[in-house]
């Protein structure tokens, strides 16, 4: 039996943060940092079953086109990443009344939706990036058993040793996307490995009155190639994503807009539309098939 205090439930028996029952969730879900998105995302269902909200964490679970789908806001960070796949995947493989794991598992599909900084010169504000991988610079899948594949080792061998990775910054972890979802997705999209950042500001080399620890680091990393991948964005939520879907059995894929270009110091003149384009596509692609 999982214990209370390790599987933390609300009176009504909903799953603590994201205050859900498994019934108020679909197996196709979409991702999305911002609570605001979540209704632009809801706009194009047909009709919504379930409209749950708790914190920052806003649910909608509705029908587009037949398909039965849900659509989460995240928060920012990949400490509320942790939350949510780790709350979704008990909402759908975990008997909650008996505290058990069900004998049977389901395999969610989670797609991200987000914004993101671009830090080369050919990926302009308002391309769309997909993550074939992650780098993540939070740490947090250090604190579980994660094993890292043959390629995701020899990506970070490559990484540690073209970026002179330095001994006073942790190194950071490398998470892949679902094949499954990479096709599905991939059409019109550039594809790079995505930096998910712990921080907006000096973690993405930014400063304002507090400057990076690495100054250059942006200069190394968009020097970095191996194998013709290429670390290609900023964000913060896509390596705990891939890493927890993969470790419980479920398909990850992120896509993000570029609002920002850090080579040409730009920023995009009209990101919402941008997002409505991706969101309309994404949603075509999920029920293409």
């Amino acid at each position: 039996m999982i214990h209370p205090s390790e599987l933390v439930l609300n009176p009504d028996n909903s799953i603590y943060h994201l205050k859900l029952q498994p019934e108020q969730i679909a197996e196709k879900i979409i991702l999305v940092g911002d609570p605001g998105r979540v209704q632009i995302v809801s706009s194009f269902f047909d009709k919504i079953e379930h409209q749950v909200s708790n914190r920052e964490f806003i649910t909608h679970t509705g029908s587009y086109k037949g398909e039965r789908i849900s659509v989460i806001a995240t928060g920012i960070g990949t400490d509320n990443i942790d939350i949510v796949i780790n709350e979704l995947d008990a909402l759908v493989n975990v008997d909650l009344k008996n505290r058990v794991a069900k004998k049977t598992h389901k395999k969610l599909q989670l797609i991200r939706l987000g914004t993101c900084g671009s830090i080369q010169e050919d990926v302009p504000a308002d391309k769309i990036v997909l993550s074939t991988h992650a780098f993540g610079l939070d740490g947090l899948m250090h604190y579980y058993n994660y094993q890292h594949s043959a390629e995701e080792n020899a990506i970070r061998k490559a990484f540690f040793e073209q970026t002179k990775w330095p001994e006073e910054i942790p190194k950071p972890y490398l998470t892949s996307a679902s094949t499954e979802l990479v096709e599905l997705l991939e059409e019109g999209n550039v594809q790079g490995i995505t930096l998910t950042a712990p921080g907006f500001y000096a973690p993405q080399g930014r400063a304002i009155r507090l400057k990076p620890r690495v100054e250059d680091m942006n200069e190394r990393l968009r020097r970095f190639s191996f194998e013709g991948q290429r670390v290609v964005n900023y964000e913060m939520e896509t390596s705990a994503l891939y890493g927890l879907s993969k470790l419980l059995g479920h398909d990850a894929c992120t896509l993000c807009a570029v609002v920002a270009n850090r080579y040409a110091n730009s920023f995009s003149k009209d990101y919402h539309s941008v997002i409505k384009s991706l969101i309309i596509n994404t949603l075509k692609k999920l029920v293409s098939k």
